[in-house]
């Protein structure tokens, strides 16, 4: 097996301990903003609309309920507080694209694919839009992001209109590792994660949502209208939308559906203006190299560089726990393959380290569906991109509990569902095998192994 750039070009060891020295093990994005805080659920509440999860996905819903009727009651339940799992510590990389990449789309809905690419980009403007309209400060860049080749094989990967070469790629941001580049201006926004979702959040409320937070919802139950129970009240409403994502369904049918995958990210001290001058990066795009373990960075407001991805951890019994999110090897593995890519950064510190779970599903993008005669409808499986995506899964579970026929819910991609994963202990083998032939893969020249082209013929995989 071949290396890689990260490993042949590998920083001392002394570089890496340093830069992680005093390093806060909370999410960035969480400590860099005021927390708002909601009433616990007390007693029982009535609503035509209840939403269960406090992430991107149930205050979409919520905002997008009160403007298509603004008379609608309408009561929002976190077990939590609201965006302390995936909405507050992702990497405010807010794409277009509802099919995690158009190679992913084109594969399974390659007759759809023209009209998903619009109607994504039309959701990215309307995200625009809503930050706009309702004055939102979430420190929105429409930027775009830049896939960088890391590897010769990776070049023609690169190939396109959006071509750069390897003088043009390291004209853009100055990384040694660049070979080639391609960048789509326009189909991705960065954002800060933590602020999109309290802002989420306020113009919820101001719109007349109840927002309920440390209620966690045991039990949904009703044949006609839906009672959603929490230990000190209950919510009785005609209609409810499952926002919970990596968390168990309450619907039992989709237990095996997504399995959580940790990633895990640093953020470093902000930059000096010579530490700038030394990498470029002036468009302040977002940035992803193309490897199957592939890393994710950006730049935050203040000229700080998120550096996450590359390890996608699953644990066995697919449980969603605390104790998971730390673990030194990948924050060593990360902040070495972070002076990989820029040497010229030595010296320079990281603030915070964290990670959190992914609700990963087999087709890599959220699915969709209704139960209980129409009442309930759910959209869960963003696999990693779900900053944009689930605004148009609000509005699709919207249109199901309408009854509503339209273009969103005549996609094959919102009428199919992905396979389901296998129980464990199949699970757990499964995951981990599918890992290992990606690491085989990335070693390889990218050449997937026969196991990989066969879960790719049947339309399975795992990713975060």
């Amino acid at each position: 097996m071949g290396t890689t750039v990260f490993e042949r070009r590998q920083p001392s060891a002394s570089v890496i301990e340093r830069s992680l020295e005093n390093t806060a093990h909370a999410a960035f994005w969480l400590d860099d903003v005021e927390r708002p805080s909601y009433p616990t659920l007390s007693g029982e509440v009535r609503a035509d609309l209840a939403i269960v999860g406090g992430g991107y996905a149930g205050l979409w819903t919520a905002i997008r309920a009160k403007e298509r009727d603004p008379q609608r009651t309408v009561v929002l339940l976190e077990a939590n507080r609201v965006g302390w799992a995936a909405s507050g510590r992702n990497g405010g990389f807010c794409e277009a694209s509802l099919t995690h990449g158009e190679e992913n789309g084109t594969n399974r809905w390659p007759d759809e694919m023209e009209r998903l690419e619009r109607l994504g980009l039309e959701n990215l403007d309307g995200i625009q839009d809503t930050v706009e309209r309702y004055g939102m400060d979430v420190d929105w860049e429409r930027t775009g992001q830049m896939a960088v080749a890391v590897e010769p094989h990776q070049i023609e990967w690169m190939e396109g209109d959006d071509f750069l070469d390897e003088s043009a790629v390291r004209a853009e941001v100055a990384s040694p590792t660049y070979l080639a580049g391609s960048w789509d201006r326009t189909g991705c926004a960065m954002v800060h994660p933590a602020k999109l979702v309290f802002e989420l959040a306020r113009v919820a409320t101001e719109l007349g949502v109840r927002i309920f937070e440390r209620t966690r919802v045991t039990g949904l139950n009703g044949k006609g209208v839906q009672t959603l129970t929490a230990e000190n009240g209950s919510v009785v409403a005609d209609q409810v939308a499952l926002a919970t994502n990596v968390f168990p369904s309450l619907l039992k049918r989709n237990r095996l559906m997504t399995v959580p995958v940790y990633d895990y990210a640093l953020m470093t001290e902000p930059l000096t203006a010579e530490q700038y001058d030394a990498i470029g990066w002036k468009n302040r795009q977002g940035l992803a190299d193309s490897a199957n373990q592939f890393h994710y960075y950006r730049l935050s407001a203040d000229n700080r560089i998120l550096f996450g991805g590359y390890d996608a951890v699953y644990h066995f019994g697919g449980k969603v726990r605390e104790e998971y999110e730390e673990r030194p090897e990948s924050f060593r593995r990360l902040a070495s393959h972070f002076f990989t890519t820029f040497p010229q950064l030595e010296g320079l510190r990281f603030t915070h380290r964290w990670a959190g779970a992914i609700d990963s599903c087999s087709r890599f993008c959220a699915f969709f569906g209704t139960a209980r005669g129409g009442r309930v409808a759910y959209a869960t499986g963003f696999t990693g991109l779900g900053v944009g995506a689930t605004r148009f899964a609000a509005d699709v579970m919207l249109d199901e509990l309408a009854g509503l026929t339209t273009e969103r819910t005549q996609l094959e991609m919102v009428r199919t569902k992905p396979i389901p994963f296998p129980p464990e202990p199949a699970a757990s083998i499964g995951v981990n095998l599918v890992r290992a032939a990606m690491n085989q893969a990335d070693h390889n020249q990218g050449r997937r192994n026969l196991f990989l082209k066969t879960l790719d013929a049947v339309g399975m995989g795992f990713d975060s």
